[in-house]
């Protein structure tokens, strides 16, 4: 019976939601703000609508920094608002130039 109930923990974390987004801020220890944006279709006018959500991602090493591209994974709750982890950087910021 217990190794029924090991699988499926093991198949509830497999499924665990995947986002790519860009990094918008890093003010924060081992926590970055990712902004994710979804494009759809509205159902009544048609027109394609571009929606943003901000959420909070744990960064462990601080590695991110803004303008990153950042793959974020779902996790448990880290805090009051992070229920995201950093899993990988897509795409480095490039560094600006004055």
């Amino acid at each position: 019976m217990s190794k029924n109930k090991d699988k499926l923990n093991v198949d509830k974390r497999r499924h665990r939601k995947i986002r790519i987004g860009t990094v918008v801020g890093d003010r924060m220890e081992k926590t970055v703000n990712v902004a994710i944006v979804r494009s759809y279709q509205h159902p009544l006018y048609k027109k394609v609508v571009r929606s943003t959500k901000k959420i909070l991602a744990h960064d462990e090493q601080n590695n991110c920094k803004v303008g990153d591209v950042v793959q974020v994974v779902e996790s448990r709750p880290l805090s009051k608002r992070k229920r995201w982890r950093v899993q990988s950087i897509i795409s480095a910021a490039q560094a600006a130039t004055d």
